[in-house]
């Protein structure tokens, strides 16, 4: 092998391990366990009152019946609400957020937006979100405290009675938390659509970070 080659790879290897921190890799797997159980269990919550003319197939949700289902969410939602607010400390104390997500423009979001549709959006530094993703993670977070909130209203509509009044009452409040559920979902399959679109080599090192 050559020593350009063991250069390369070795460039590639420091490249990758910077991209995300361990405790960072660590806290994003424990949240998407946590919300996949969350989503799951709370489509078969959905299923026991409706709240548009549809259901969920028993297939692609958990808990089996709405006892089951409660249970499950609920165990989800301490475990994503300890694991994020780790996520959230961290974030701030380390200043991730501020060199990550920030600065976001609307110039920046539309060019970005642009480039990604017509498939030239740059992927050269991986260590560097683009104005897209900053807009995308950034709200994501927003939605994740939204709908633990929310959740919290309609789980303790009395003893949160102020909180479930801040989001219009107790109907409001599930209409909400289905609205964000569906939004972390089409983050979700968004996140992995754009995974599977990065050239091979570029996803390999972030597999590999």
């Amino acid at each position: 092998m050559s020593s350009l080659a063991v250069s390369n790879e070795h460039a590639a290897a420091s490249t990758a391990k910077v991209i995300q921190p361990a405790w960072v890799r660590v806290v994003h797997w424990i949240n998407a366990v946590a919300m996949i159980m969350m989503i799951m269990s709370g489509w078969q919550i959905y299923n026991a009152s409706p709240l548009f003319n549809f259901t969920f197939s028993r297939s692609i949700t958990l808990g089996g019946w709405l006892g089951g289902a409660l249970l499950w969410h609920f165990a989800a939602m301490w475990l994503l609400m300890i694991n994020g607010l780790v996520y959230l400390v961290l974030g701030f104390v380390t200043g991730r957020f501020r060199r990550k997500l920030l600065p976001i423009t609307p110039a920046g979001v539309i060019s970005d937006t642009k480039a990604a549709l017509t498939f030239k959006l740059s992927h050269d530094d991986l260590t560097k979100y683009n104005y897209v993703q900053k807009l995308l993670y950034a709200g994501i977070i927003i939605v994740g405290v939204v709908v633990v909130l929310s959740g919290l209203s309609i789980w303790k509509p009395v003893q949160l009675q102020w909180l479930t009044a801040l989001f219009g009452g107790y109907d409001v409040a599930r209409y909400v938390h289905f609205i964000c559920m569906a939004l972390i979902v089409a983050f979700l399959v968004v996140h992995v659509a754009l995974a599977l679109l990065v050239p091979r080599s570029l996803r390999a090192m972030i597999i590999g970070r």
